[in-house]
C-alpha cells in the first residue's frame, strides 16, 4: 500500500494533475489496490477533514478581505504606504512592501495578496522607471508576509493539525517575523535603488496632507488590531474573530469609505465561495492522505528514523529548514503543513524545540517555496497579473529570496523572534 500511494502521488504530481486531486486520487488507488479497507473510507475521510468548527474561520476571513478590497481599500493603505516612504530613494519600492505588509494583516493569503494590490502597485512601480522583473519580483516577495502576519488561513490550519499549539498563540508568534521580512525587504530594495538609481518622483506630504492620509487609513489599520485584541481579552474565538471581521469590513466600506456598493456584494460573495470552495478541497484530500500516512504509521517510523541520528536541537533544524524548502517548492503550504507537521512536530518536541518556533519555521519555509523557482506557485500568479514574463521575475528574484532566507536563518538560530512576544500575553509552552 505504501508503494502505491507514493507512486501514485509521484507519477500524478509530475504529469501535471493539480495538488488537491493528487492526493486524493492517490489514496483512492492505494485503498482500492490493498484492499483491507472499503472505498467507501476515502469519501468519509474527505468529508470528516472538514468537520471542524475552526474551519469556518477560513470562509469569513476570505469574504473579509473581499469586502475590504470591494471598499478600495487598496487604495487608501498605498496612499498611506506612499505617505510615510514614498518620496526617499526607492520609495515605490519601499510602499509596495508596506502596502502589502498592511494588506497582509487582512487578507492572510500570499495570493491575494499579490493579485489584489500586488498587481496595482507593480503598474505604478514599471510606469516610474523601475524594471518590470524587479517590480513583479517585489511585489511576489513581499506577498510572503500574507501567511505570516495575522490574520493567517495557514496558522489556522496549522493550530487544527498540531494541539500544541493554538491560533491565538501562533497569531503573536507570527508578527514580529513578518516584520522582520519586510525590513528585510526594505532594506534589500533601499541597497538595489541605490545600486540603479531608482529614485522617487514623490514630494513629501505637508504635515496637515499626512494627518489626512493617516486619519483615512486608521479604519482599515485597525482590523487586526481588533481582531488580535479581541480575541486576546477573550471577548471572542478565532472562529468569531473572523465573523467579526466581515462585520468590519462591511461597516467600514459601507459607511466610513462609501465605496463598497450593494452591486458589488454579489461579485464578492462568488469571489469568495470560489476560493473557499479551493482551499476546503485542499484540506479534505490533504486529511484523507494524512490518514492514509498513519495507517501505514509512516510518521512513526520517520520520528523513529530522526530521533535515532541522534542531531540534536540545531542539526535537526537545519535538516527541516533544507528539507521543507525544498518540499515547499512542489507543494502548497496548506497541503504541506497537513502532511508535515504530524511527522515532524512531535519530533521537535522530542528534541526540545519549542513548538511555537517550530510552527513559525515550517510556515515560513512553506510559503517561502510559493516563489523558489522553478515551480513556485505565486511567480506563475504574480507573472500572469503584472504581464511579466517568468524569466524576467525570476533573474529579478535572487537578492530578496536571499534577505528572506537570512531572516529564515535568524528565525532559526534565535527562538525568542517567534516565542518572545506569545510568551508576553501568556502563550506559554
Amino acid at each position: 500500500m505504501s508503494a502505491v500511494l507514493f507512486g501514485s502521488f509521484l507519477i500524478t504530481l509530475v504529469i501535471g494533475v493539480p495538488v488537491a486531486i493528487t492526493l486524493g486520487l492517490s489514496t483512492l488507488v492505494a485503498v482500492l489496490v490493498d484492499g483491507r479497507f472499503p472505498a467507501m473510507i476515502v469519501p468519509q475521510r474527505l468529508f470528516a477533514g472538514l468537520d471542524s468548527f475552526p474551519l469556518l474561520a477560513i470562509p469569513f476571513f476570505l469574504l473579509a478581505a473581499e469586502m475590504m478590497s470591494g471598499g478600495r481599500l487598496t487604495e487608501v493603505l498605498l496612499r498611506f504606504a506612499s505617505a510615510c516612504v514614498g518620496h526617499v530613494r526607492g520609495g515605490l519600492g519601499h510602499a509596495n512592501i508596506l502596502t502589502m505588509t498592511f494588506f497582509s494583516g487582512i487578507s492572510g493569503s500570499a495570493l491575494a495578496d499579490a493579485a489584489g494590490p500586488g498587481a496595482l502597485i507593480t503598474k505604478m512601480m514599471r510606469d516610474t522607471g523601475y524594471s518590470p522583473g524587479y517590480a513583479a519580483a517585489m511585489t511576489a516577495s513581499a506577498a510572503i508576509v500574507g501567511p505570516i502576519i495575522p490574520p493567517s488561513i495557514i496558522m489556522v490550519i496549522y493550530a487544527l493539525t498540531d494541539n500544541s499549539v493554538s491560533v491565538a498563540g501562533l497569531f503573536l508568534a507570527g508578527i514580529v517575523p513578518g516584520l522582520m521580512i519586510a525590513g528585510a525587504l526594505l532594506l534589500t530594495n533601499h541597497w538595489i535603488s541605490v545600486r540603479r538609481n531608482y529614485r522617487s518622483l514623490d514630494m513629501r506630504p505637508t504635515l496637515r496632507e499626512f494627518i489626512v492620509i493617516v486619519w483615512r487609513a486608521v479604519p482599515a489599520l485597525m482590523l487586526p488590531l481588533i481582531i488580535l485584541g479581541g480575541i486576546h481579552t477573550g471577548a471572542f474565538t478565532p472562529t468569531e474573530a473572523s465573523a467579526v471581521a466581515v462585520f468590519y469590513a462591511w461597516f467600514a466600506g459601507r459607511f466610513v469609505y462609501r465605496t463598497l456598493t450593494i452591486e458589488k456584494i454579489p461579485g464578492i460573495l462568488v469571489r469568495t465561495a470560489i476560493m473557499t470552495a479551493s482551499v476546503m478541497l485542499m484540506i479534505s484530500t490533504s486529511d484523507v492522505f494524512s490518514w492514509a500516512l498513519t495507517v501505514l504509521q509512516v510518521p512513526q517510523a520517520i520520528s523513529e528514523f530522526i530521533v535515532s541520528l541522534d542531531l540534536g536541537p540545531f542539526g535537526f533544524l537545519i535538516a527541516v529548514n533544507i528539507f521543507l524548502l525544498l518540499f515547499g517548492i512542489f507543494m502548497e503550504p496548506l497541503p504541506g503543513v497537513m502532511i508535515l507537521v504530524p511527522i515532524l512536530a512531535p519530533v521537535a518536541d522530542a528534541v526540545g524545540i519549542d513548538s511555537l518556533q517550530f510552527a513559525m519555521i515550517v510556515i515560513l519555509n512553506l510559503t517561502l517555496g510559493m516563489i523558489t523557482p522553478p515551480v513556485g506557485g505565486l511567480l506563475f500568479v504574480t507573472s500572469v497579473v503584472t504581464k511579466v514574463p517568468m524569466n524576467a521575475l525570476v533573474r529579478e528574484l535572487w537578492p530578496l529570496l536571499g534577505a528572506e532566507i537570512v531572516v529564515l536563518a535568524l528565525l532559526t538560530l534565535v527562538p525568542a523572534f517567534s516565542t518572545w512576544l506569545p510568551n508576553l500575553f501568556g502563550y506559554v509552552r
